[in-house]
Formats: structure tokens, C-alpha cells, sequence
């Protein structure tokens, strides 16, 4: 759950009558700096869910995992697919998991305005580059 500026946060519960002295310092942090400041526990990708691509192999190809995402049908004997060496991914799938700070949708779409912001940085500077040299 987000909170919001009019939101207030419990953090002890009184009776009546009992007073709580307290000194608090909030502290931004990030977590390259410490995994307290994580929003996620887990995090995961997938882009070839029947093994098409082999990227990966195993010793026994009938070991591949099955995955929620595959193509093939149900009643399939393997849970890999055909081969495909011309094949190029075009579905990614991701799984996200949130300690509960937030969403695992904000944590998306705040990771996004993140990246479009540092790309749209990047052309900034790639365009004063090029200014600057002709």
C-alpha cells in the first residue's frame, strides 16, 4: 500500500493516559545501498517458455520445465518445442514480487518513468554531442 501526504502511519498504539517521547529521523535510501530499501523480493524473466530458441540445455532434454506460458498443447510428451534456430524472442514475461511497500503495477510503471526519463537524458546529451562537433 502507497501512502499518501494525508495518510498517517501507526506506529504505536496507546492507552489513555500513556505518552510516547520519541526523536525520528526519515532517511531516503536506495537499494544498492542496502536491501532494506528493496520494494521487491523476487523478480524473474522469461523469454523462450518452450526451450524453441536453446538457449539453454540440459543433459536430458525431457527435463525442461513445463512453463505457465507455453505454446504447446496440454497433451504434448515434451515441454520443449521444435527447434527454431532462425527464431528471435518477442514476448518477455516477468514475474514480480512485492514485500508490500507497494504494488508490484507501481513498482512497473515507477521502474518505466525511470527508464524513459534516463533514455530521454541520454538523447539530451547525444544531441549537444553532436551540436557541439559540427
Amino acid at each position: 500500500r502507497v501512502h499518501g501526504e494525508d495518510e498517517h502511519i501507526l506506529i504505536v498504539k496507546l492507552r489513555k493516559g500513556q505518552e510516547v517521547k520519541l526523536k525520528a529521523f526519515a532517511r531516503k535510501g536506495f537499494s544498492k545501498e542496502h536491501a532494506k530499501w528493496m520494494a521487491t523480493t523476487a523478480v524473474s524473466f522469461e523469454y523462450d517458455p518452450d526451450n524453441t530458441l536453446r538457449h539453454t540445455t540440459f543433459p536430458k532434454p525431457e527435463d525442461w520445465p513445463k512453463s505457465e506460458h507455453t505454446s504447446l498443447p496440454p497433451e504434448a510428451e515434451t515441454s520443449q518445442g521444435e527447434f527454431n534456430p532462425d527464431g528471435k524472442a518477442n514476448k518477455f514475461y516477468y514475474n514480480i514480487e512485492s514485500c508490500g511497500a507497494l504494488t508490484s503495477t507501481n513498482i512497473v510503471k515507477k521502474g518505466l518513468e525511470i527508464l524513459k526519463m534516463k533514455l530521454s537524458e541520454i538523447s539530451v546529451e547525444l544531441k549537444h554531442e553532436e551540436t557541439s562537433a559540427q
